[in-house]
């Protein structure tokens, strides 16, 4: 795509989420909607931010037992959704179902490792070595179950492009100044993360909570 920045747009007011997006749209390749956004609008506010005519991210993590997955992958053909996201942590039988029914052009994409998340909360969790090798295993498990990618900090995206070289590969997380902000521990630049591979950029905080969104998107499309 030639716009690889998705922003995400997870603002609790609906009028407020749509124009931001209205505002930066000649800047961004897409939206990214998640979990707040969703619970609070639901199909209504996804057809409403569809309306822009900007490709729909459906971040949902979605992380249950393969059927129920799969049921849930099929509820979400009428939305259209261009990208949606599953757990990769939940095994290669609920990736391969919920690959299986979803629609013919909606990627599916694997979540590996939470941004927020470092090597001491995986101790905490009992998963054994760096997050580094947690994110490849989880990043091979998904190429296996024939998810077209996954999604990964800015930190591991080199690696997993090397090992998958057409893997559509998801960086959230990012910071144009380079420094973590909020609950975000393992972040890059976007222009870093271009360049190791990334096929999606999702920025939220520094466009949607900038002075200026418009001119903050307009400069990291620049950067890019």
């Amino acid at each position: 795509m030639s716009n690889p920045v998705f922003l995400a747009l997870d603002l609790p007011q609906l009028d407020a989420a749509t124009a931001l997006a209205a505002k930066v749209k000649s800047h961004i390749g897409g939206v990214k909607l998640g979990l707040e956004f969703f619970c609070a609008h639901g199909a209504h506010g996804v057809h409403e931010i569809a309306h822009l005519g900007l490709p729909i991210f459906l971040d949902l993590k979605l992380h249950d037992i393969p059927n129920t997955v799969a049921g849930a992958m099929q509820a979400l053909h009428v939305l259209e959704p261009a990208i949606v996201t599953v757990h990769a942590s939940g095994g290669r039988a609920m990736m391969e179902d919920a690959k299986a029914a979803a629609a013919e052009n909606c990627k599916v994409v694997g979540v590996t490792m939470l941004t927020s998340l470092d090597e001491r909360d995986l101790k905490r969790m009992g998963v054994e070595g760096t997050s580094h090798d947690h994110v490849m295993r989880l990043a091979e498990s998904a190429q296996t179950a024939g998810l077209d990618g996954i999604v990964c900090s800015g930190q591991e995206v080199a690696s997993v492009h090397k090992q998958w070289k057409d893997g559509f590969l998801v960086v959230p997380g990012l910071r144009p100044g380079g420094k973590a902000t909020g609950d975000q521990k393992r972040v890059v630049t976007p222009r870093q993360a271009r360049d190791d591979g990334a096929s999606v950029l999702v920025i939220g905080r520094p466009i949607s909570r900038a002075h200026d969104p418009l001119t903050a998107a307009r400069e990291i499309e620049g950067t890019l």
